[in-house]
């Protein structure tokens, strides 16, 4: 992958006038940092960003510019990245699973904070020699809907072993936090709501009061329908900590990546063939820039390029396959497609900043994806 540095107005621009025969990300920095603005403005708490969801350089460098200086690193790659680009950023590291090699790399770069799901886990922190008054946040899992999908039966302590491990934490005197995930692409906020109740009762169980209460990422992205509307997870997450913790209320963090990151890319892949039933086979598909689409589902806000300009027919919907000669490299269902698209246009995928460039393989000799900044992403 490369990044251009030509800037161009819009997509469109670009697209009319290299007519590239390889998929594109079109990356707009000003929305990135407009992004991390409304988080940093809304969010009643520290805002950290979620490394993974997509570590590209200027990612990183226009965040830190809009004033993002927190950062969840999950693996000692990101940890050096975070590093090398702001030596006094701060760390969490929120990987609840870690090799002692892993802890002792991290130790070197130094975290803010730590977060544990397992006795066996917390073993490992305690015995490893971390600075005193290190804080240790003991990750919180619960059976709640409302997300795309969720992350509870990788990570996350049931309320009892919450409880037994906060207090271990706070009997071995290290600073006592609590974090959880109510899942990726989450658009209610009574998912947060139903986490920060739950982890205010853990507290009260283990008879410890918190430091800061890490919220998690989660945080939709605009996929489908009407924008999320933030602010109200935002003004929920603050009046339900109140609410839950009193006098007592701990700091609170986030962790967005999906939700900061999404808007500023959009993906253009050309349209190689189609076929007698109406099938469209892209430059592009699940082992590159559309690896998410058959888990967190379609989106919406497609649209079709063609060379006299956008493509205005009925929707059809159509099976779309990617490049790859792996059957299984297809979006799921069917997608809505202009009846007038045709062999060489560009459909164009918008918010697809998050889990596109990070999970890119080269699968099959595809994934080769240009990166070109553009004013606006679509």
């Amino acid at each position: 992958m490369r990044l251009s540095p030509a800037l161009w107005s819009t997509p469109a621009a670009y697209l009319n006038h290299a007519a590239p025969d390889l998929p594109v990300l079109f990356f707009s920095p000003a929305t990135l940092q407009d992004t991390a603005r409304r988080f940093l403005a809304g969010f009643p708490g520290l805002v950290t960003y979620a490394v993974k969801a997509n570590d590209g350089d200027a990612v990183l460098d226009n965040l830190m510019t809009a004033g993002i200086e927190a950062f969840d690193v999950a693996s000692p790659f990101e940890m050096e990245k975070i590093r090398a680009r702001n030596p006094r950023a701060v760390l969490h590291y929120n990987n609840p699973v870690r090799s002692e090699a892993e802890i002792r790399i991290a130790l070197g770069y130094g975290m803010a904070s730590w977060s544990v799901d397992d006795p066996f886990e917390l073993d490992k922190l305690l015995a490893a020699g971390l600075p005193d008054r290190t804080e240790i946040a003991v990750r919180l899992r619960l059976p709640v809907a409302g997300a795309a999908y969720h992350f509870g039966a990788k990570f996350g302590a049931d309320p009892d072993l919450a409880v037994a491990l906060l207090k271990r934490v706070a009997e071995a005197g290290f600073v006592p936090a609590m974090t959880f995930h109510p899942g990726t692409q989450c658009e209610a906020a009574s998912a947060w709501v139903t986490y920060i109740e739950a982890s205010a009762d853990v507290a009260r169980r283990a008879g410890v009061r918190l430091a800061r209460l890490n919220v998690g990422g989660g945080f939709p992205s605009h996929r489908t329908g009407d924008a999320p509307a933030l602010e109200v997870i935002f003004a929920a997450i603050g009046e339900a900590t109140a609410r839950a913790f009193g006098a007592d209320a701990p700091a609170l963090v986030c962790e967005p990546g999906r939700g900061l990151v999404a808007e500023s890319f959009t993906l253009a892949a050309r349209i190689k063939a189609i076929r007698h039933d109406g099938s469209v086979f892209l430059n592009d598909g699940i082992y590159g820039g559309l690896a998410e689409l058959p888990i967190v589902g379609n989106i919406d806000r497609i649209t079709v390029l063609g060379e006299e300009g956008w493509r205005t027919g009925a929707a059809v919907e159509r099976v779309v396959f990617g490049p790859t000669c792996d059957s299984l490299d297809r979006l799921k269902g069917a997608v809505g497609l202009p009846a007038d698209a045709r062999p060489g246009d560009y459909v164009v995928f918008r918010g697809l900043g998050a889990y596109s460039t990070a999970t890119v393989t080269r699968f099959n000799g595809y994934g080769a994806i240009e990166i070109v900044t553009t004013d606006f992403p679509g």
